[in-house]
C-alpha cells in the first residue's frame, strides 16, 4: 500500500534567513513529537539570500526551543515549491500577498502565522478538544500508522476552511498583530521581538496539532 502523505506546511518571510526557518524547525521538531511522519514543514523566502544558513541569533532561537537549525540553506520560494502545499504560513501580510501572486489557487490556504494561530484558538474555544481528528468514534482506537497518518492528513487538509470560518472571531486589534518583525541586520532586540510574536503562534499550532492527533 501506498504510503499516505503528510501534511505539507510552507512558511515564508523575506531573507529565509531569520524569521520562516525559526518558524520551520520549531513546527518541525514539535509535530514530529504530535504524529512522526505525519508533517513535512520547510520554508522558503520572497527574496532569499539563497544557499545562506540560518542567522546566528535565529539559530540560537531555534536550539533553545529544542529544534536544530544544522543542514539548513536558503532557498527562494517560486511557483513549484508552493505546487503540492497544504497550508502555507506567512511572516506578514505582505509576504501573503506576494505567494498569491505566484499562486492564487492558494487564496484559502495562505496565512500570516499570527493570524492562523488566532483562529485555532478560535477553534479550539468554540469545539473542545474532540475535533473529528481525536480518534473517539467506535473502531478508531487502534488505528494502524498509516490509518493515524492518512486521518491526520484529512484532518489538516480540512483545517484552513475551517480556521477561515472563525476569521471574524479572530481579528486581529492591529493590522500590525499579524506581522512578525524582521530582525534582519537589527540589533538582538528585534530577534528576541520576534521570538515573542512568533513562539505563542508556534505553541497555538503545536497545542492543536496536539489536542486533534487521531489517537
Amino acid at each position: 500500500m501506498e504510503s499516505p502523505s503528510p501534511v505539507r506546511i510552507l512558511t515564508v518571510c523575506t531573507g529565509n534567513i531569520c524569521r520562516s526557518p525559526v518558524a520551520e524547525r520549531l513546527l518541525q521538531a514539535g509535530l514530529d513529537q504530535v504524529l512522526p511522519g505525519g508533517f513535512e514543514v520547510r520554508s522558503a523566502g520572497t527574496r532569499a539570500m539563497v544557499g545562506d544558513p540560518v542567522q546566528p541569533l535565529s539559530a540560537g532561537i531555534i536550539r533553545t526551543f529544542g529544534g536544530t537549525a544544522d543542514g539548513f540553506a536558503a532557498r527562494q520560494l517560486t511557483g513549484k515549491i508552493l505546487r503540492k502545499v497544504d497550508l502555507v504560513l506567512t511572516m506578514t501580510s505582505a509576504h501573503r500577498g506576494e505567494v498569491l501572486q505566484l499562486d492564487a489557487s492558494l487564496l484559502k490556504r495562505t496565512f500570516t502565522i499570527r493570524e492562523f494561530a488566532r483562529m485555532l484558538d478560535v477553534l479550539e474555544e468554540r469545539e473542545g478538544h474532540a475535533g473529528e481528528g481525536q480518534g473517539t468514534e467506535p473502531g478508531q482506537a487502534g488505528l494502524l500508522n498509516g490509518e493515524k497518518l492518512a486521518a491526520n492528513t484529512k484532518l489538516w487538509r480540512k483545517l484552513p476552511a475551517r480556521a477561515a470560518s472563525v476569521r471574524h472571531l479572530a481579528l486581529a486589534p492591529e493590522a500590525a498583530d499579524n506581522d512578525v518583525v524582521d530582525p534582519y541586520r537589527r540589533s538582538p532586540e528585534y530577534y528576541h521581538q520576534m521570538e515573542d510574536e512568533l513562539a505563542p503562534s508556534i505553541i497555538s499550532i503545536l497545542r492543536f496539532a496536539r489536542l486533534n492527533a487521531p489517537s
